[in-house]
């Protein structure tokens, strides 16, 4: 029995000789353990530490290439500004311009009246740098953008009219043709460098934005579309008419948009602008000069769109536009009944109301005859002229010289266009079988009409008469990209003829007009 006893305690022992060595293993374990954790710890914390100081030398690196693909030609290459968001666009026309050979304007009538007026002035043909726009555009906050456009070659003030060299700045024909002392000494009047300068309001009231500063007042469609966009090299009578700016506000609203995007189908505009002058023009421009009366004028416009491209329904009916627009208020302040041969102290211009109104429509279908589409534009206004600007054919005007009308009583006027064109671009039928440069041709015409000629009436020359003058133009278009384009213009031109005796008899000028425009627009 002692022998198990003392077999049982070595077994015992040799058990607790085991728990210590395995007791001391894994404190050993532990310690290890532990070690390792800190120098992994201490590894983390260089590598962080090597991170921070690799980005903080690969961040100028970056910069640089940045600048160094900033410095590269555009498109799209950023504009740097202080604060905002600057774009700049801008259009430049360059015309080659001849007519048809005739000494004799209109008012021409040496054997019958006495009256001598040459077209040796505005018969010539030339080069001309027709628009020279440059435009800033600042987006300076999401709710804030200024617009500033000058125009150098508005400076110009002695070029013939196009596409009717019977007048000049103008597209009224009223007095014996008095460009000829500008084209002999280059000489201009009122300056015209700066065209739009203006601030716009958006994104404060849902649906609408505002405007104040110079600008445009809205009339009409073609005289407030761009210049870039033009689909023959000049705009018609009408459009001329409303392609003048004003100082003003207008308020703009808009609703309905097919794609979520921009160009409302239901838009409105409504406006106040200084309106010096007339709507006549002349009493010189409503831009860059102070206003020559207390009243301001109303502007009124109103576009629907049925149907548009944007919409699901353009695969079936195409696009339509119509629209209507006006203009109204009082002209001049205070003044004698005769300005000219009686002048009184002041700005001597008698009050009058004055109006214009403005309709148009604009068509594109779809389907097989896409490509195509048509324009038509309707303009009726009614004012004044100013003083001494209309001729009296038959020296009964009460001026001096009994050579104008001294003060002229409002008097109304209307024109209208239509025109239609085909873009190969953008039609199914040519899309696939013409040749690549083809296909960037657009062949366009036009027929116009307005009451732009003006004398006064022989039977009481404080009245005005107004005769039309009727143009064809027939044209192509070729774009090389977007609306960088070459266009080509041949226009017909039909002076009115007034009866057999005088004062009627106009001479009937030939001045048929051809013109090339090459445009860059970016």
């Amino acid at each position: 029995m002692g022998r198990v006893m003392a077999k049982k305690s070595l077994v015992m022992l040799l058990a607790l000789i085991a728990m210590s060595f395995s007791l001391r293993a894994a404190d050993s374990d532990f310690e290890t353990l532990k070690k390792e954790i800190e120098e992994l710890k201490k590894d983390n914390a260089d590598i962080k530490k090597t991170n921070a100081e690799l980005a903080s030398k690969i961040k100028p690196a970056a910069s640089n290439t940045e600048k160094a693909l900033d410095a590269k030609y555009g498109p799209n290459a950023t504009v740097v500004t202080k604060t905002g968001k600057l774009k700049i666009s801008g259009l430049l026309q360059v015309w080659y311009y001849t007519y048809q050979k005739d000494n004799n304007a209109l008012f021409q009538d040496a054997a019958g009246n006495g009256i001598f007026d040459t077209n040796e002035a505005s018969m010539n043909s030339g080069t001309r740098i027709r628009r020279t726009e440059l435009k800033f555009t600042m987006d300076l906050t999401d709710n804030i953008t200024s617009v500033v456009m000058i125009d150098p070659a508005r400076e110009a003030q002695s070029f013939p009219g196009m596409p009717d060299n019977q007048v000049t700045q103008s597209i009224f024909k009223r007095g014996l043709n008095a460009n000829l002392a500008n084209v002999q000494g280059g000489v201009g009047s009122a300056p015209r460098l700066l065209q739009d300068a203006y601030i716009n309001y958006h994104n404060f009231v849902p649906h609408h934005d505002f405007q104040l500063g110079q600008f445009k007042p809205f009339i009409g469609e073609e005289g407030i579309r761009g210049s870039s966009e033009l689909d023959f090299v000049e705009r018609s009578f009408v459009g001329q008419l409303a392609d003048n700016r004003d100082l003003g506000i207008v308020a703009h609203g808009e609703w309905w948009h097919a794609d979520g995007k921009g160009g409302g189908q239901i838009q409105y505009w409504l406006g106040a602008f200084d309106n010096a002058g007339n709507y006549y023009q002349s009493g010189g421009q409503a831009q860059n000069r102070a206003d020559d009366n207390d009243e301001k004028d109303f502007n009124y416009r109103i576009l629907v769109r049925p149907f548009w491209k944007q919409d699901s329904c353009d695969k079936w009916w195409g696009s339509l536009e119509l629209g209507f627009s006006g203009e109204f208020g009082r002209h001049g302040q205070a003044g004698g009944p005769d300005p000219v041969d009686a002048p009184v102290n002041g700005l001597n211009r008698r009050r009058v109301w004055a109006s214009r109104q403005d309709a148009w429509g604009y068509y594109a279908p779809a389907g097989p005859v896409s490509g195509l589409w048509f324009r038509g534009e309707w303009e009726w206004q009614k004012d004044k002229n100013a003083p001494s600007a209309v001729i009296d054919l038959l020296g009964q005007g009460n001026a001096g010289d009994g050579s104008t009308q001294t003060n002229g009583k409002p008097f109304a006027s209307q024109g209208f266009y239509v025109s239609t064109g085909y873009k190969l671009s953008q039609s199914k039928l040519f899309s696939c079988e013409c040749p690549a440069w083809y296909k960037q041709l657009e062949f366009v015409a036009r027929y116009e009409q307005y009451q732009n000629v003006e004398i006064a009436d022989p039977a009481n020359p404080s009245r005005t008469n107004a005769f039309y003058t009727k143009v064809a133009t027939g044209g192509v278009n070729y774009y090389i990209q977007g609306n960088t384009k070459i266009m080509v213009n041949y226009s017909s031109i039909r002076n009115p003829e007034g009866g057999s005796s005088a004062p009627y008899v106009f001479h009937n000028t030939k001045d048929n007009a051809f013109v090339v425009n090459f445009q860059v627009a970016f």
